[in-house]
């Protein structure tokens, strides 16, 4: 591609993104739409200052401007005069003249050591990698930064800086990327005793993106020898702690992404309160360092830590400010990470049908677009799209309907990720398969030691969870609950660590409840009704806004209550479920209100 065809493609991009025509755009930058047209055609490059004001009107960050060729600095734009009207308003430089990056930095030149090659070759390609990451192309981007790489041979913090921008890129769901972990082994050890700042920075990121690239084998068939997820945590801890102790003199970029990565790292590890003061801190840094990618990675990070400590108003807060974002970007993957978002809360609030219209629709046309043209990882974001249309379905008891789908098949394909294996359990429970469903557990549970293998949070939560469904419908089915009963205490201890959280999947998918409605659940399994009734108690607390959770959380009630020793508690188990079953019909929850009339006695009604 040449750089007018690169340039060509990104303002086409950005103009339809932002909404507006090719006559609409000329009038803003006050350039003719004829020229503009031989621009978005490839076949002109633009002077810098139409370049700028299309960067302004678009809030490109810098973008295309970054995108030209270093020229000579020219007084006049190339091509036809600008016509008489407002001045076009000019963006500065960067402290050696490069064009800022789309991110909020000025590229490589703002890595000191890296001048030899600043300016030519490598840091066009960086820029140009970076314009492609703003866009959602991650393959190209990675492309470039690998050729900025090569391009840099000899150049140990050049090679290093363009192995970060690499690193930034998205990886498949549950896989290592055992090349890149390759590189950064490299880059580290070519810095290695070094303590000029440029080094101590990039060794800072480098190690952050190995502990969390690293924590991305979810098992021992995707993990790298040697080199487990767990090990990861003290290396994530270490970096993070070299962090303050060097503060404040490192710059505010390498702060955000240690932040950012050292959290992902210990995701899986670390208790949400912990993470979420991370995920605060992050947010305050990148708002001060105005870097538009760290101000995304922050936003979503601290939706994803409020939601799990269940302070949901909060990260609906936050959920509104990364819309405002996103159509800052007019980025594609920000607008499906939006989408997403939005989704995420519709399902919670039992909106079902907006969620949907979103789930069903714009989603997943975005995202197999996106991976028609091998712009992200394939997994990336149709596990995404399955999940939140897998969620919807239970929600709706219209499971059945994704065995009849292309999506079941997309549910086997991914049992190497433990979330799917417990999913596919519960979509059997749910359509009667249940000696299928109870055979599907007992084999997971072999596999991974009787469910001990999991890590204390992160992806084993939500895991369990759904296990914990699982059995729970095979209970009330008296569905093989001897066989199952050995492995419920593990699923209950790693439940009971988190009894003021919720359990989101996903990163993030969707909510699936309070994990203390989950205890409760296999306190009844294990027949232990007055433990769950507690348990249920404290779930109502998180789940009082959530009218689909409520209706759910009632029936448990009643379930538990029906099989109490006091015949006062057992009085209130009708009530309850008379009044899920109300709140199920007028939300559509087919499945809850089936088994509210069963628990009710009453007949079935409808299809």
């Amino acid at each position: 591609m040449t750089p007018e065809e690169e340039f060509a493609e990104a303002l086409r991009v950005r103009r339809k993104a932002a909404g507006l025509s090719l006559g609409e755009l000329s009038r803003l930058v006050n350039y003719s739409k004829s020229y503009l047209s031989r621009v978005e055609n490839g076949t002109r490059m633009p002077g810098p200052a139409l370049a700028r004001e299309c960067d302004t009107v678009l809030h490109a960050e810098g973008e295309l401007l970054g995108l030209l060729p270093d020229r000579p600095a020219r007084s006049v734009p190339a091509g036809p005069p600008v016509r008489p009207g407002r001045p076009g308003r000019r963006r500065g430089r960067g402290p050696s003249g490069a064009a800022p990056a789309p991110d909020g930095t000025s590229g490589i030149s703002r890595t000191p050591g890296a001048s030899r090659t600043s300016g030519g070759e490598f840091d066009q390609l960086i820029r140009r990698g970076d314009a492609r990451h703003l866009l959602g192309d991650m393959y190209e981007a990675g492309r470039l930064y690998l050729a900025a790489y090569r391009a840099a041979e000899g150049d140990d913090l050049a090679r290093a800086h363009a192995v970060v921008r690499c690193a930034r890129r998205w990886s498949d769901p549950g896989q290592v990327d055992r090349d890149l972990i390759a590189r950064i082994d490299e880059c580290l050890k070519t810095l290695a005793g070094r303590e000029d700042l440029p080094a101590v920075e990039l060794r800072l990121r480098l190690t952050a993106h190995r502990a969390k690239k690293l924590t991305m084998g979810v098992g021992d068939d995707t993990a790298v020898p040697g080199a487990e997820p767990g090990t990861s945590v003290d290396r994530a801890r270490g970096v993070l702690r070299e962090l303050r102790d060097r503060l404040p003199g490192i710059g505010a970029e390498t702060h955000c992404e240690v932040l950012t990565e050292c959290r992902w790292a210990l995701y899986d590890f670390a208790p949400a309160a912990e993470l979420l003061a991370l995920s605060a801190e992050l947010r305050d840094v990148a708002v001060r360092s105005r870097s538009m990618y760290f101000i995304g990675e922050a936003l979503v990070a601290l939706a994803i830590d409020q939601l799990r400590v269940g302070r949901v108003t909060a990260a609906d807060a936050t959920v509104r400010r990364h819309r405002e974002h996103a159509a800052h970007r007019h980025s594609t993957l920000a607008h499906w990470q939006q989408g997403t978002l939005d989704a995420l809360m519709n399902l919670w609030q039992g909106e079902f049908a907006a969620a949907e219209e979103w789930i069903l629709g714009e989603s997943r046309t975005i995202a197999e677009t996106m991976e028609r043209d091998l712009a992200v990882p394939a997994d990336t974001l149709s596990q995404t799209c399955l999940g939140q249309a897998y969620w919807l379905r239970h929600e709706q008891g219209r499971m059945a309907e994704l065995f009849d789908s292309p999506l079941m098949a997309g549910v086997r394909r991914r049992d190497y990720f433990p979330v799917w294996r417990a999913g596919l359990a519960l979509a059997l429970c749910e359509t009667g398969r249940h000696d299928q469903a109870a055979d599907q557990i007992l084999a997971f549970a072999a596999d991974t030691g009787g469910f001990t293998r999991f890590p204390p949070s992160g992806w084993a939560l939500p895991t369990a969870a759904v296990l914990a469904q699982a059995c729970a419908e095979l209970a009330v089915r008296d569905v093989r609950v001897g066989e199952l009963l050995p492995y419920v205490p593990p699923l209950r201890a790693l439940l009971d660590g988190h009894p003021g959280e919720l359990v989101l999947a996903g990163w993030p998918t969707v909510l699936l409840g309070p994990a203390a409605r989950f205890s409760g659940l296999l306190a009844l399994v294990a027949g232990e009704p007055e433990t769950a009734l507690g348990h249920l108690r404290r779930a109502v607390r998180l789940a009082q806004h959530s009218p689909a959770q409520m209706t759910r959380l009632r029936l448990d009630e009643a379930r538990a209550r029906l099989r109490s020793d006091s015949a006062a508690v057992r009085a209130g188990a009708p009530g309850l479920a008379r009044t899920a079953l109300g709140t199920a019909e007028e939300l559509g929850m087919a499945t809850v209100a089936r088994h509210c009339r069963e628990f009710l006695r009453l007949p079935a009604t409808g299809p």
